[in-house]
């Protein structure tokens, strides 16, 4: 996702609204519309518990991105490096930088903002269910392609031998080339399940939807 993020092709992110208060349970809770405002009720009940706050800002508001990272020691006090610039174990732009299997990367969790390379400005936010995501919209969450060639090239989307855009996106749970591939929201629904673990997507629980843009840093 952070390389699709460098690329530009992803442009949503999708969070499951969860309660700001502990006591109400994940199991005897849902979201209902209220005035074009997401609720939470207890099942059953008429009166909502709280309204829902999305925890990462409002249009306009600007995230910085924290992704696996290290500052070699061999290299201090050298350039930072980026564990998505080794998709062949050969960082971009530097040159004397061990392979990656060499390097004690850190985990995004521990990125200092002086450190994060990524600015992203909120555009729009949204609620919905997770499974009313549209085609469009699972594209804009930054899927890939199942296949690594030209996407210009290739009779179809199966196996290495080709790619068309309605039938030939990456199944996150068996990886590119795989025994199928996939349309673009059942590709958006592999990588849900590989990130939220089985069935968390016949869950179809209430979704943030965001919509950012890259800016400068």
């Amino acid at each position: 996702m952070v390389r699709a993020l460098l690329d530009g092709t992803k442009t949503q992110t999708r969070r499951a609204c969860k309660p700001m208060n502990a006591w109400v349970d994940q199991e005897c809770r849902e979201v209902r519309m209220v005035d074009g405002a997401p609720y939470h009720f207890l099942k059953g009940a008429t009166d909502p518990v709280e309204k829902l706050r999305w925890p990462y800002g409002q249009p306009g508001d600007r995230l910085w991105v924290r992704e696996t990272w290290a500052q070699p020691a061999a290299l201090d006090p050298g350039p930072t490096v980026y564990r998505a610039d080794y998709p062949d174990c050969v960082p971009r732009g530097y040159t004397n930088i061990p392979p990656a299997d060499e390097i004690t990367w850190k985990p995004s969790i521990h990125m200092f903002r002086k450190h994060s390379r990524i600015l992203l400005e909120v555009v729009s936010v949204r609620v919905e269910r997770l499974q009313d995501i549209s085609e469009a919209d699972a594209i804009a969450e930054g899927i890939e392609p199942n296949w690594c060639g030209d996407l210009k090239k290739g009779p179809n989307g199966f196996g290495g031998q080709g790619w068309v855009p309605d039938c030939g996106w990456i199944n996150y749970l068996s990886g590119p080339d795989g025994d199928e591939a996939c349309t673009a929201r059942e590709s958006y629904q592999t990588l849900w399940e590989s990130i939220n673990g089985a069935g968390s997507w016949d869950a179809n629980p209430w979704v943030w939807v965001v919509a950012v843009k890259r800016v400068a840093p």
